[in-house]
């Protein structure tokens, strides 16, 4: 089983870096399972289902969000009719839609959850009993589990990662924008990386126009926060290839595209 993630979408150069190079990434690499993180791909805030299926065009077969789910009030709207979308599971009860999806992969199917980290977000419930509830029950149908799990803090994490070595086939964090270099398997069989990266404007501030940004920090006076629309971009991602029989991680590969990183068909 193989699986390409593309991390954060911010904006339409992220879009645009999609609708580029996930043709050509999936040439390359024939994955079974191709999922997208579209938290961020209205404008930076949310998604809108014209997007969405602007995305599902392109290549993307299943989406996960974050703390950014409800920003663009139409989600509302559609989210429970998408049968490929994944809200974080750890909303509290009565939230719409679904906190993990079971999909077909090939001759396979895949589950996939999406959680939310606690320290320095917004309050949600605790992430751990949760994920490990639908983990379990994931593994009633399938071998293979993958986990987006969308924290700030790098030892939560990294916490998450220890805490389903072994029961969950990959764990992924999305979230900070910056594409970490620690990409491993654990010991019980478990691919990880704490960050997959961004997906849009190079030339910018984890997506954002750097001079609000640099007024917020060197001023300490408030500033919107837009999405650049013209100038370089990057692609984030990470190609992570499991056992067919066992679901445990084989590899796990950082893909990066930038104008210092250019892409390689071969």
């Amino acid at each position: 089983m193989r699986i390409l993630f593309i991390g954060d979408i911010v904006g339409s150069p992220g879009r645009e870096m999609v609708e580029e190079y996930l043709p050509q990434l999936k040439e390359k690499y024939s994955p079974d399972c191709t999922i997208i993180n579209g938290e961020n791909a209205a404008s930076g805030r949310g998604i809108t289902e014209k997007i969405y299926r602007q995305l599902e065009s392109a290549g993307g077969e299943v989406f996960t969000l974050g703390n950014h789910t409800w920003d663009n009030r139409e989600i509302f709207q559609f989210i429970d009719q998408s049968h490929n979308m994944v809200r974080p599971a750890n909303y509290p009860k009565g939230a719409p839609g679904k906190g993990m999806q079971i999909i077909s992969a090939g001759s396979s199917e895949i589950a996939i959850i999406n959680a939310l980290g606690r320290t320095f977000m917004n309050p949600v419930d605790d992430p751990f009993p949760v994920v490990k509830k639908l983990v379990e029950e994931a593994k009633r149908h399938t071998p293979f589990i993958f986990v987006d799990f969308h924290a700030e803090a790098t030892s939560e994490k990294q916490a998450m990662g220890w805490f389903l070595d072994g029961k969950a086939s990959a764990v992924v964090g999305t979230h900070t924008h910056v594409q970490t270099s620690d990409n491993r398997i654990l010991p019980g069989g478990t691919a990880y990386l704490s960050d997959v990266g961004m997906t849009g404007p190079y030339d910018a501030i984890l997506g954002m126009e750097k001079e609000a940004v640099l007024k917020r920090f060197t001023t300490g006076l408030p500033s919107r926060f837009e999405v650049p629309k013209t100038g370089r971009a990057i692609l984030s991602g990470c190609l992570i290839d499991l056992d067919r029989k066992s679901g445990k991680a084989v590899s796990i590969e950082r893909i990066l595209i930038n104008e210092d990183h250019p892409f390689v068909s071969n």
